[in-house]
Parts: structure tokens; C-alpha cells; sequence
């Protein structure tokens, strides 16, 4: 049940009875017809721009417009009135019963409640955290995770077919790096003075992973040139790193369906195939880009080289993809790993990046539109930086990482929950000040707290009808005389669970999880506002001693709310408190 759908297809069959009966001329689009919640909740219960975007189409005053769709929409036993307002917007309120059966669909439907086809089955990809496989995980991934993660969860719940995909960087030479930090502690296990140069890793996550290496080969690589140790070294290296790197995001719930290695694209010809595929279509050519303004990056040279015709695609320069020497640069194996994911016969494509990568989302843009010919969208979303703080001051680094704060540091100040919820309660695109202390305070300005005691609270209120003897099944409530509900402060709290189908509708139509986090706390307000006045107005508490039918028209009202709110910390990865300590 969507009810902003359902009485947007009654606008829309209004519309449609006033062309038949001449009110409108024929062939008018409604495409643009919307139907949501007023800017002031005092106007009404929903509000319609009908009449003001179908005005100049129709060559008609919006007003004309608006009074006649406003006659004809109190037709409908379900709008309790209609009032046209300014020039041409439509405000309505709904009859009481509207809301009430909202209730009935809430419980009956559980927490598929809000569930929305609107993927129809489209396969999408979600590529998040992608860390080059140096390290643990740090708290900028730890961002990119739990938002890459509830993006997923997000999009399965309105209708997509999502695969979660973790690209391995093990092409580039950040892991020849890591292989000899690695042979530094190898040889420090075999009781070796080391010392790590600049570029190297000193963290302790290596101290392990040396002795690993010791305890497999033994004294086979002691005092070995390179050539003889760097390839087993590096591809050993890179699996332990992965394993660290799963382990963390187990940490956080976060299971991939997909890990897929960069490595794989070298010297199998998928790259060659993704650029004659480009090739094919005119858009290779040999040539020379002009110098950068500001830094030059690294893959600009001031001679011929074979370029990309981006520019074709919405690019602000074409883009290198073969070096002068012959050598890939870092974009092509990035255009030959989209094209497999084309091939894969993906609908939507979406990038979970940092901050840092800002540069790179016309040129993969562009990559992805000449590929698949326009047919298959590229959304890249960035994630900004992330600050943390303990005690008042910025949070301290990881001895352990040895430059950086990981997600285990965390994870292990806050727990996962706390961690997933927090770092979702700001836009992705938003710089984030994560402030350790006030993330495990008690009040109502802490989101995580507010949303689960609102939870607990019910869950608790629940649990004390049923030691009364109160039966307090789904199929109960739903079949309780919700006609009892009728306070402003209940008919609030119910609009507000009205609102969810369309919240998730809107955030996976923008990719924006944060905004179920924001509805969350939303309706916690709501359900909190209605519990404290029910210390003084004894009709609306949850459970009415003096009334059976009341009680369970209120049980219903506030299982309801318990049932969304599980909903919603499902799609985040968050568990729903059933208790408060």
C-alpha cells in the first residue's frame, strides 16, 4: 500500500473524467502530476500541482483548473474535502478511515510494509569499498561501506536485482609495495634488524603476516634478491590483506556477492576488448593532450599518445588510455572492468568512491555511455571525509595501521550498529564530524538512541499487555476497531507511516539512504510526542485500563510504528533494540 500513489492515480482518473466530459481538451500529459505532502502540514494531508502544471498545456487558468478537480475529487468518499489555495494548488484532507486502514496494511503486510516495485527486476550493480589490498580497513572506507552497503539494501527493497561487488585493486604497483613491507617483517621474524623507507607499510597488521610467510617457506627467501621472491611474496601478501579486509567488514555485516580482481584484466585481452570495442565506434585515436591546468597527473606526457574521445561523451578533455612506451595507464583497465560489468548484462551501474576521486567521474561516465551505447546509467557516488573525535579532541591514530584510524578502532568504540546508523545520518556527498562520545549518549539528540528507544519503548509496552493477559498478535490489532484512533496526536503518527512506501520510492529513485535514516527519526518524534501526552490525556495511552477496544486500537497504532522502524534499521543493517540498557 502506497497511499500518495493511490491518491495520485485518483488526481489522475479525475484528470481523465474531465477530458471525457470536455472539461479538458484532449492529449494533456500527466506525467508531471504529482501528488505529496504540503509544505505546512495546517493546509491538509496531501496537496496536488495538477492544476499548475497542466494550465498553459490546456490554455486555462489554473484555477479553473483547480476548482473543477476539486469537484470532482470530493466524489470520492475518501477526501473528506478539497481546497484549492493561491493561484492553483490543490490542498486535501482525507477522511478519517483513510489513515486508520493504514494501520491495517502496516500489520498485515509486516515489514514488507513499504516494500515498492520500482526496480521491476532491473539487475544493478553496487561497487563500494574497493580499498587497494595494502591494509585494514580506514574510517573513509568504513563511510563508503555502510553506505555502499544500505544503498544495496535499499534498492532490494524497491524492486532491484542488486549484486554487492568489491573491486580488488592488485594490478598496480601499490602492491609490489606491500610485498616487500611484507619481506621486511619476513625477515625481521628470522630475527633481522629492519627499517622501513618512506612509501613502505610499518604497521603492525604486517608483523603477522611476516611470520605467516616465515612459518610457509621457512628461510627460502632470506637474503633473496627480489626477482626470486616478489611474485609469490605479492600474490601472498594480497591474500592475507583480503582476509583482514573481509574480516572487518564482517564486522560490520557487510557480505559481498562479488570480489573481482583488477589482476584478472591483465594479460587475458579483456582490456584490448574493451578498447576495440571503443575503437569500433571511432572513438581511439592517436594524439596529444594538452597540458593540465594546476598539477599534472601522472598519466599526462607531452607526446602521442592513444587517447579516448571522451569529449563524446560528455567529458571535459579526452583521456589517455596507452602510454608513448606501450604501458596502460590507470584509466584503461578502469574502462575494461566497466565494460565486464556491461557485459554481465547489468541494467544501472553504481560507484561507491572517496572523496578523492572527484576527477574521475566524467571520464568513467563517458567510458561506461560509449560502451553500452547510451543504454546502461553510471551514478558515482562520492563519499566525503570523515572526522572523528573522543573526549573533544580528533580522534587519535591506529599504532596498529600505523598512519590511519581503522574501522576496527571504530567499531570497537561505538559497535557496528551505532557505526552503520551514525554514518548515515548525513548526505554522502557531506563532510562528517563523528563525534565518538555524543554517538553513545542517551538523549534525543543522538539519532541511533532516539529511533532504538522508540523501539524498545513499544517493544516493552507490548511485552506488559501480554503479562496482562492482553492478546497482542499482529492478526489482532489489525482486526481492532482502529475507528478509536482518532486524535490529532494518533492521525500524526499514522500520516507519518503513511509517508515510508513513498520515502523509500524516493530515496532509490536519488540513491540516498540517509533519508530513511531521517524518516526514522521523524517518526521516533512522532511516537515519542504521542507517549508523553498520553501521561496526561489517559485515552491515549498504549494500554487504556479502562478500555479494551482502545487498547488494542493504540497497541495497533504503536506496533505499527515498531514494524517500520524494523523495516527501516533492516535496509541500514542496523538490529532494532527490543530493550534499552
Amino acid at each position: 500500500m502506497n497511499l500518495f500513489s493511490d491518491i495520485r492515480a485518483l488526481v489522475i482518473d479525475s484528470l481523465t473524467a474531465m477530458t471525457t466530459e470536455g472539461a479538458l481538451p484532449e492529449g494533456l500529459n500527466f506525467a508531471n502530476v504529482a501528488v505529496e505532502p504540503p509544505r505546512d502540514a495546517a493546509h491538509g494531508d496531501m496537496a496536488t500541482n495538477a492544476a499548475m502544471v497542466l494550465a498553459k498545456p490546456a490554455k486555462m487558468k489554473p484555477r479553473d483548473i483547480a476548482d473543477a478537480l476539486a469537484a470532482k475529487l470530493a466524489e470520492d468518499t475518501r477526501i473528506s474535502s478539497a481546497e484549492v489555495a493561491g493561484p492553483g494548488f490543490l490542498n486535501l484532507r482525507l477522511a478519517p478511515v483513510v489513515w486508520q486502514g493504514v494501520l491495517g496494511a502496516v500489520l498485515g503486510a509486516g515489514t514488507d510494509y513499504g516494500r515498492a516495485n520500482l526496480g521491476q527486476g532491473k539487475k544493478v550493480n553496487v561497487e563500494y569499498v574497493s580499498a587497494n589490498p595494502t591494509g585494514p580497513l580506514h574510517v573513509g572506507h568504513t563511510r563508503g561501506a555502510v553506505f555502499g552497503d544500505a544503498l544495496a539494501s535499499l534498492l532490494g527493497y524497491a524492486g532491484y536485482d542488486v549484486t554487492r561487488e568489491y573491486y580488488i585493486n592488485d594490478g598496480g604497483g601499490q602492491v609490489d609495495v606491500l610485498a616487500r613491507s611484507v619481506y621486511l617483517r619476513y625477515q625481521e621474524a628470522h630475527g633481522q634488524e629492519v627499517a622501513f623507507a618512506d612509501g613502505t607499510y610499518p604497521g603492525d597488521y604486517l608483523v603477522p603476516v611476516g611470520q605467516a610467510l616465515k612459518d610457509k617457506v621457512g628461510d627460502a627467501y632470506v637474503d633473496q634478491p627480489e626477482d626470486v621472491w616478489l611474485a609469490d611474496v605479492r600474490e601472498f601478501s594480497t591474500d592475507a590483506m583480503m582476509a583482514l579486509i573481509r574480516e572487518d567488514l564482517a564486522m560490520l555485516g557487510i557480505k559481498m556477492d562479488v570480489f573481482y580482481s583488477e589482476k584478472s584484466l591483465y594479460g587475458t585481452g579483456k582490456i584490448e576488448a574493451a578498447l576495440a570495442e571503443l575503437e569500433s565506434k571511432g572513438l581511439i585515436y592517436q594524439g596529444v593532450l594538452e597540458p593540465p591546468k594546476g598539477k599534472k597527473p601522472d598519466d599526462w606526457e607531452p607526446r602521442e599518445q592513444t587517447l579516448f574521445k571522451s569529449t563524446d561523451h560528455g567529458d571535459d578533455v579526452d583521456r589517455a588510455v596507452k602510454k608513448s612506451d606501450g604501458a596502460w595507464t590507470y584509466f584503461a583497465p578502469d574502462i575494461a572492468y566497466h565494460y565486464d560489468k556491461i557485459s554481465r548484462g547489468f541494467d544501472e551501474l553504481i560507484d561507491v568512491l572517496g572523496a578523492d576521486h572527484g576527477g574521475y567521474v566524467k571520464r568513467m561516465k563517458a567510458a561506461v555511455s560509449a560502451l553500452s551505447d547510451g543504454k546502461v546509467p553510471l551514478d558515482i557516488k562520492l563519499c566525503q571525509l570523515v572526522k572523528l573525535f573522543k573526549d573533544g579532541q580528533e580522534f587519535k591514530m591506529s599504532k596498529r595501521a600505523g598512519t590511519f584510524v581503522t574501522l576496527r578502532d571504530v567499531v570497537d568504540a561505538v559497535g557496528p550498529d551505532v557505526t552503520r546508523f551514525m554514518l548515515l545520518t548525513r548526505k554522502n556527498d557531506q563532510g562528517f564530524d563523528f563525534d565518538l562520545d555524543k554517538a553513545l549518549e542517551q538523549s534525543k539528540d543522538n539519532p541511533i538512541f532516539y529511533v532504538q528507544y522508540a523501539n524498545a519503548r513499544i517493544c516493552s509496552t507490548l511485552r506488559k499487555a501480554e503479562e496482562a493477559g492482553i492478546a497482542t498478535s499482529d492478526p489482532v490489532l489489525a482486526a481492532a476497531d482502529l475507528a478509536e484512533v482518532s486524535h490529532p496526536a494518533q492521525l500524526a503518527v499514522i500520516k507519518k507511516l503513511a509517508e515510508w512506501p513513498r520515502q523509500i520510492e524516493i530515496a532509490a529513485r536519488t540513491n540516498e539512504p540517509h533519508r530513511v535514516a531521517f524518516y526514522l527519526y521523524d517518526l521516533a518524534s512522532e511516537l515519542h510526542g504521542l507517549y508523553h501526552l498520553g501521561k496526561t490525556e489517559f485515552g491515549l495511552r498504549f494500554v487504556n485500563e479502562s478500555s479494551e477496544t482502545a487498547t488494542h486500537a493504540n497497541l495497533a497504532l504503536a506496533r505499527s510504528v515498531s514494524i517500520v522502524i524494523s523495516a527501516g534499521l533492516g535496509i541500514l543493517g542496523v538490529k532494532p533494540a527490543q530493550e534499552m540498557r
